[in-house]
């Protein structure tokens, strides 16, 4: 019989189709990257070695000239870093300028790298290059929001072969944000804990959706996922804001989260997918009712009519089977 689930952290609802339910092994993604077929050098490519654009560099882990990963602006920026926040209300109008940052992140020097084939530590990396632009950007008075994220693949929103992620910094706490945050700060007037906290302990000692448990952070499909393979990342030490972690928890999530993309690699044949590192806004102190973490959606199915009508999703997996079959895939 069909369910439908309530997300207590969100406050989302999802109808959990079992009646018509797919088993996870026979999910196919809607289209597959294969990096791997593609050249380690690309000449006409902006982010091999020996093509650098220094001027557009912000950061280069390491310093050397060897580098692993590089920060540089995107030649196409959703948001400008120069001028100032001028926000406008006209009746029903209101506007604001353009003010942030767009970076990308150029996570290897290859250009046929896949992070689920390389090693853990240079997912690693990348997100000490997050943590970094992160903290640089949230010194500007002006950024309200920095969005650390990955587009893997076309149907994730990807345009370039060469591996990266991006950040963007935003001069607004975007409205989905806010509704998070006041669900989540009602859930710890209600009840005195973190909502995430709380899930978190409730999912590892029940089991069943659990994925990969490490010693920092452990990856599960929630309760109420709207999609199948949908999965959370979520580090053991409670922290608000993701630029102030602990680099324990900072890498214990990277390492899960490189666990996790071996398995839909091994077990869902390399989906396109997104991944967030969602965390508190930049002005709000250090709630205790925030608890950062990070998404990873692989696109195995599409939006329809009644998801953006109704913004709720229909998703035709049982979370628990999915964390089931993720779980028996060996990604070693």
């Amino acid at each position: 019989m069909n369910e439908l689930r309530q997300n207590m952290v969100t406050k989302r609802w999802v109808i959990i189709a079992t009646e018509r339910a797919k088993r996870p092994s026979e999910l196919t993604p809607l289209s597959t990257t294969d990096p791997t077929a593609l050249p380690a050098y690309d000449a006409d490519c902006p982010f091999c070695p020996g093509n650098e654009e220094l001027d557009l560099e912000r950061l280069r882990l390491p310093k050397a000239r060897n580098w692993q990963v590089r920060v540089v602006d995107n030649l196409y920026p959703a948001l400008q870093p120069d001028g100032e926040s001028v926000y406008t209300f006209d009746g029903i109008y209101r506007s604001s300028s353009a003010i942030g940052y767009h970076d990308i992140v150029v996570e290897s020097p290859l250009h046929n790298a896949i992070s689920a084939l390389r090693p853990a530590a240079e997912l690693v990396e990348v997100f000490t290059a997050f943590q970094q632009r992160s903290r640089a950007i949230a010194q500007d008075v002006r950024m309200e929001h920095v969005v650390c994220f990955k587009n893997h693949g076309s149907m994730a929103g990807s345009s370039m072969h060469h591996p990266h992620a991006q950040i963007i910094g935003l001069p607004i706490v975007p409205t989905d944000i806010r509704a998070r945050l006041e669900e989540v700060r009602r859930y710890y007037e209600n009840t005195g804990a973190c909502g995430l906290c709380t899930m978190l302990d409730r999912e590892r000692e029940d089991g069943k959706r659990i994925i990969i448990e490490g010693e920092h952070a452990t990856a599960f499909i929630p309760y109420a996922a709207f999609s199948p393979f949908h999965i959370w990342i979520v580090p053991h030490r409670h922290q608000a804001h993701f630029r102030y972690a602990d680099p324990e928890s900072c890498a214990g999530v990277a390492t899960v989260l490189h666990g996790i993309l071996r398995k839909l690699y091994k077990g869902v044949g390399n989906p396109d997918f997104n991944y967030v590192v969602r965390t508190s806004p930049v002005k709000e102190a250090h709630p205790e009712y925030v608890h950062w973490y990070v998404t990873v959606v692989p696109r195995v199915t599409r939006l329809a009519g009644f998801e953006l009508g109704a913004d709720m999703f229909i998703n035709p997996t049982l979370p628990e089977e999915s964390a089931a079959f993720l779980r028996s895939i060996d990604s070693t």
